[in-house]
C-alpha cells in the first residue's frame, strides 16, 4: 500500500510540474473590455512571493514570475508591475495575474507589486507611495534569481500609473516608465464625477482646496519625471479621460477603439501594442 502511495504521489508531482509549464492560452478578443472579462482570465501562480516591507507583510509584498523559456538571454528583462484600482482596497493585485502570466509566456520578468491602498492601515496618502518607492528600493534583492536588473521597465495601470510616474523619476537603473491608462493630473482628476474620480479625495485624505499641498506632492504633472516616459491611452476610456494622456507633455501613444481595461487584458490589440513597447525599450 504505502509504495502504492509513493508512486502515485510522484505521478502527482509530476503532472503538477508539466501542468506549470503549459502556457495559459489566451484567444484575441474584441477591444473595449470590461473589468470582468479581465478577472474571468486564467493565470498561472508566481513563481514566488516576497515581502518588501513589515508594517502590513500581508499588503507590503511582490509576486515575481519568471519567464518558462528565456528568450532575451540567460537573464530576463523585468517589467514592474503596479496595478490600478482607483487606489482602493477593494481592487487588489489579483486582477493583473493573467498580465503577469502573458508578460512571463512573452519572455519577461514581472515584480508585481501588492500594496497598502485606501482602507487599509496605513494606505492612502502618502503611505501606499511609500509602499511603492519600497517595493522598488527591493530590487537589488532580487539579485538571486535569473533577472537582467540592467533592463527594467516600470509599467503602472491607472491609479498605478499615477503611482509608477511618480515613482519612476527616482529609478536610476529603470529604462523607461510606461502609464497604461495613467492618472497624470491628480489635481484636475479629483475634480471629477465618475466612480474613480471620486475616490481621489478619500486617498490623499481631503480635497484639493483642504489639502493642496499633499496633492501638490502627489501630482505628476507639477514634478519631474522620468526621461524616458511613456504613456499608453485608449480613445474609449471612461475611467481616466483621454486628456490625462497629454498633461506631461508627452505625445501621448493612443490605441484606437481601446477601452480603460484593455491594457491589463492579453488577449487585446492593446495588450499587443505594450508587447511591443517592451520590446522596443529592453529587447537586447
Amino acid at each position: 500500500m504505502n509504495r502504492i502511495f509513493a508512486v502515485l504521489s510522484c505521478l502527482c508531482i509530476n503532472l503538477f510540474a508539466y501542468a506549470s509549464e503549459v502556457p495559459v492560452n489566451y484567444p484575441a478578443v474584441e477591444s473595449n473590455v470590461s473589468y470582468k472579462q479581465v478577472t474571468a482570465l486564467g493565470f498561472r501562480p508566481a513563481d514566488a512571493r516576497l515581502v518588501y516591507a513589515n508594517d502590513n507583510p500581508e499588503l507590503q509584498y511582490g509576486l515575481l514570475w519568471l519567464p518558462a523559456v528565456p528568450q532575451y538571454g540567460e537573464k530576463a528583462p523585468l517589467v514592474v508591475l503596479i496595478h490600478g484600482g482607483c487606489w482602493l482596497n477593494v481592487f487588489d493585485i489579483q486582477h493583473t495575474w493573467p498580465m503577469s502570466t502573458a508578460l512571463a509566456q512573452a519572455g519577461y520578468a514581472v515584480w508585481s507589486l501588492e500594496y497598502r491602498r485606501t482602507g487599509d492601515p496605513g494606505g492612502g496618502w502618502p503611505g501606499t507611495f511609500e509602499d511603492i518607492k519600497s517595493g522598488l528600493a527591493y530590487l537589488p534583492k532580487l539579485g538571486e534569481y535569473p533577472l537582467d536588473l540592467e533592463r527594467i521597465a516600470i509599467a503602472g495601470h491607472s491609479a498605478g500609473g499615477h503611482l509608477a510616474l511618480l515613482a519612476g523619476n527616482g529609478s536610476a537603473n529603470a529604462q523607461a516608465v510606461i502609464g497604461l491608462a495613467a492618472i497624470t493630473d491628480i489635481i484636475e482628476y479629483s475634480k471629477g464625477g465618475n466612480s474613480c474620480q471620486t475616490a481621489a479625495p478619500p486617498f490623499m485624505g481631503g480635497t484639493y482646496a483642504q489639502k493642496p499641498e499633499a496633492y501638490a506632492a502627489a501630482n505628476p504633472a507639477g514634478k519631474p519625471i522620468h526621461p524616458n516616459t511613456l504613456l499608453l491611452q485608449g480613445d474609449l476610456d471612461n475611467i481616466v479621460p483621454l486628456h490625462q494622456s497629454s498633461l506631461l507633455g508627452i505625445t501621448p501613444r493612443v490605441q484606437e477603439g481601446t477601452g480603460h481595461f484593455d491594457w491589463v487584458h492579453p488577449g487585446t490589440a492593446a495588450f499587443q501594442r505594450l508587447l511591443a513597447t517592451l520590446d522596443e525599450i529592453l529587447k537586447p
